[in-house]
């Protein structure tokens, strides 16, 4: 198990014999001599268990405790006491350390204890990322005004049964806020049923929301239960709204005014109860001057409507997000103790994320396959860190992008169709890149 380990001693020759020590074990190490640099590293580096004296020449240990947990509560703290300052080391306990050592006297603990403190910083992260795909509003990441605002406002319309329309660019969340307003509602008991209404021709997407009757088309061979009947008593999300023919507006539109409904291929009439959320990252007003919407069916949708902001908007939120997805990749690909350096969020802040969070997710998935020694920093991101490249240097341009799509179709074991996804390039565009490169 590797692990990021900071240690803190203002004497010299027992902070680098340990630094010594620790790395033999294949610890990621770094060192500081006082309570400023070693907060200093905090902020730049990620760590899993801090090993730091209890007396400092500008710190007290119980307090500098404290104060690392508030900032930093997924750390583990060892503290290396002397014999006569061990009611300091309880009272740092108190405070959030995970165990002491009395030094001279404890040396041979140091290691297996480091290791225990990372089996809990494991343990600990897991459980962070079974929360993660939890669902509710914790799923929905960020500090920044306009994401709080947004929250706030779903937060009060899943108390209702209102029919909501969520808008914004495409990547932004949408799903996930429909899921969190199913789960804050009194519905959240019974299913939620997701479909995207651009993803299906005409006759598929009406066979998909309101089922079919055995025979009713060529390869109908047995009856198919629909997705509004599915969603009876819990929620309907019909993402991508704009993008549903019109013909299948009309028959929505009578479904939302009487709760009724006719399967394909059946004359008997069906009710289903259910909850509304639309999602569109399309202007419905300019498609209803288009022809392209009902007007009456977007009265209908838009009872309640939340905005969800672009990544571009609050980049303040960027690199709690990138860290969040760093966990949830990081457990996916059984990958431990991965450092970050302050240069990967840099070049993660440098674009504009057109694709919002779902392009940030799958960067930060890609950065993880590509990245070298467990380190993530701007190389592992080859798309995002070209700016940083001098435009007539085309070359180190090829290099970078020829070694990603090597990196990412071993990790895919040669899928050319999940490389592609992961890449966010069409399957016709790798095949042409592997053959401008010469890859097999």
């Amino acid at each position: 198990m590797s692990g990021n380990i900071l240690i803190i001693d203002d004497e010299i020759k027992l902070l680098k014999l340990l630094g010594m020590i620790l790395s033999q074990e294949s610890f990621n190490v770094k060192e500081a001599s006082t309570t400023r640099s070693a907060m200093t590293m905090l902020e730049q580096y990620e760590f899993d268990v801090v090993l730091s004296d209890v007396r400092l020449p500008d710190a007290f240990g119980v307090e500098l405790v404290k104060s690392i947990k508030s900032k930093y509560p997924q750390l583990e703290i060892i503290l290396m006491t002397a014999f006569g300052n061990i009611t300091d080391a309880v009272q740092a306990m108190k405070n959030g350390a995970y165990d002491y050592l009395v030094k001279g006297d404890d040396n041979e603990k140091i290691i297996p204890l480091v290791y225990k403190a990372l089996d809990k910083v494991k343990d600990n992260r897991s459980k962070v990322v079974q929360q993660a795909v939890t669902k509710g509003f914790d799923q929905i990441i960020g500090k920044s005004p306009l994401i709080l605002q947004a929250k706030k406002l779903a937060e009060k319309v899943a108390l209702t049964d209102a029919a909501v329309l969520l808008t914004g660019e495409t990547g932004t969340g949408k799903e996930v806020f429909a899921s969190a307003i199913h789960e804050g509602s009194d519905r959240k008991k019974n299913s939620f049923v997701a479909i995207n209404c651009s993803a299906f021709s005409k006759d598929i997407l009406e066979s998909e929301l309101f089922g079919h009757k055995q025979g009713a088309f060529t390869g109908a061979l047995k009856d198919k239960k629909g997705l509004i009947e599915e969603a009876n008593g819990g929620t309907l999300f019909l993402d991508e709204i704009g993008e549903m023919p019109i013909e299948l507006q009309a028959k929505l539109l009578r479904v939302l005014e009487t709760r009724e409904f006719i399967k394909m291929g059946e004359t008997k009439v069906s009710k289903s109860d259910f909850r509304l959320i639309a999602a569109t990252n399309r202007d419905l007003v300019d498609e209803i001057k288009q022809g392209n919407f009902r007007e009456d069916l977007y009265f209908r949708l838009n009872v309640f409507e939340i905005t969800l902001p672009p990544l571009r908007e609050r980049k303040e939120d960027l690199k709690t997000i990138a860290k969040h997805f760093i966990d949830v990749f990081s457990h996916k690909l059984h990958l431990t103790a991965v450092q970050v350096n302050p240069d990967y969020y840099k070049a993660l802040e440098r674009n504009d994320w057109k694709g919002n969070i779902r392009e940030l997710r799958n960067a930060v998935e890609r950065s993880l396959i590509l990245m070298d020694n467990n380190i993530l920093n701007a190389d592992s991101l080859p798309h995002y860190s070209e700016k940083a490249v001098p435009e007539n240097d085309s070359l180190s341009i090829r290099s970078l992008e020829k070694i990603h799509i090597q990196k990412v179709l071993q990790y895919t074991k040669g899928n050319k169709a999940e490389a592609a996804r992961l890449l966010e390039i069409g399957i016709a565009t790798l095949y042409r890149k592997l053959e401008e490169y010469g890859l097999k």
